[in-house]
């Protein structure tokens, strides 16, 4: 009867063992959203106040690597000729270091990348406006509370210094 119960025990601990060394696979195919909110920005066209909104999309491209889409957008003021609007939108690859840095948990998911936006900043009348096309930098991570439903924050130059709110991976 000991040899049962140690056996069994023996089982559940290598089943243990083998979960909790496991990493978040990312592999082509594998797809996360983000959604969130953003504050803080560099210069004067983003340090203003405000909590902009933004989303991100990242698709599984190869091993470790995702490549997608991100959008934000960003108001603050009140009076007409006072109200200033920021707009953010361009593409975006990640690096995955989850296996790199062997994560002891499928939980978790540290990423870093680059893109290419477009920036657009209005403020007053419709002539008033300044845009351009910049190369913004993120370091991310992810913890996802199930198995499709978790947190994220990012730093980054984009809209917003820094970003948090809820990933969804599909």
């Amino acid at each position: 009867m000991k040899k049962i119960h140690l056996s069994i025990l023996l089982a559940l601990g290598l089943l243990a063992s083998t979960q909790s060394f496991a990493q978040m696979a990312i592999d082509k195919g594998t797809k996360f959203i983000n959604l969130g909110i953003g504050v803080g920005g560099y210069g004067y066209y983003t340090a203003g106040s405000g909590i902009g909104l933004n989303a991100a999309a990242d698709f599984g491209v190869a091993h470790n690597i995702t490549a997608g889409a991100v959008v934000g957008y960003r108001s603050y003021g009140s009076v007409a000729s006072y109200k200033y609007n920021s707009f953010d939108i361009g593409a975006r690859a990640s690096y995955h270091f989850n296996e790199l840095l062997n994560l002891g948990t499928d939980k978790a998911d540290l990423y870093a990348g680059l893109g290419l936006s477009y920036f657009s900043f209005s403020y007053g009348g419709a002539f008033d406006s300044y845009g351009t096309v910049y190369v913004p930098i993120h370091l991310g991570g992810r913890y996802f509370f199930s198995d499709n439903i978790g947190a994220f924050a990012e730093l980054g130059s984009s809209l917003a210094t820094l970003k948090l709110g809820v990933t969804f991976k599909f």
